[in-house]
């Protein structure tokens, strides 16, 4: 969102209640509460929709879509055969580590103009744990895994 948002980008997100005051913080135009409202009922004439979701989500998504619109995935290929049904293209997304890109990004954060959420900071040896809560679906930041090195520092 925050990236989105530095490219000059109307950002809609989805988020329940309880999570709509961090969202706003984060950098979002608007906020539709998806326990109060199906966000195909709202948002309308999107350029774009990043899908995290997947299923049911992924599918509704194309709803809102305008002609020419990409529905961008980072969990499941979308169906090519309905994008073409609705005027639009599907794309999926995978991350590669770039070391390039990462170093650029840090700089940004450096800065001060990209604010990444932390959750919860743990010991490595709780890398167990961190998946576990990551996977729960009931989280909002990053967990980080804190690394130390051979000499007692971090």
């Amino acid at each position: 969102m925050q990236l989105a948002k530095r490219k000059g980008a109307h950002v809609i997100a989805t988020a329940s209640a309880k999570n709509h005051e961090l969202v706003y913080e984060l950098g979002a135009d608007e906020v539709i509460d998806y326990q109060a409202q199906k966000f195909e009922d709202v948002a309308r004439k999107i350029d774009i929709v990043l899908d995290s979701i997947g299923g049911d989500t992924q599918e509704r998504s194309w709803k809102v879509l305008k002609k020419g619109g990409v529905l961008v995935s980072i969990v499941q290929p979308p169906s090519g055969e309905k994008a073409r049904s609705v005027g639009a293209r599907g794309a999926m997304v995978q991350s590669r580590p770039d070391g390039a890109k990462l170093a650029e990004i840090a700089k940004i954060i450096d800065s001060g103009q990209l604010a990444p959420v932390i959750n919860r900071i743990l010991p490595l040896s709780e890398a167990r744990r961190a998946q576990e809560l990551s996977q729960s679906g009931h989280m909002h930041g990053k967990i980080v895994l804190r690394v130390v090195n051979h000499n007692g520092g971090k």
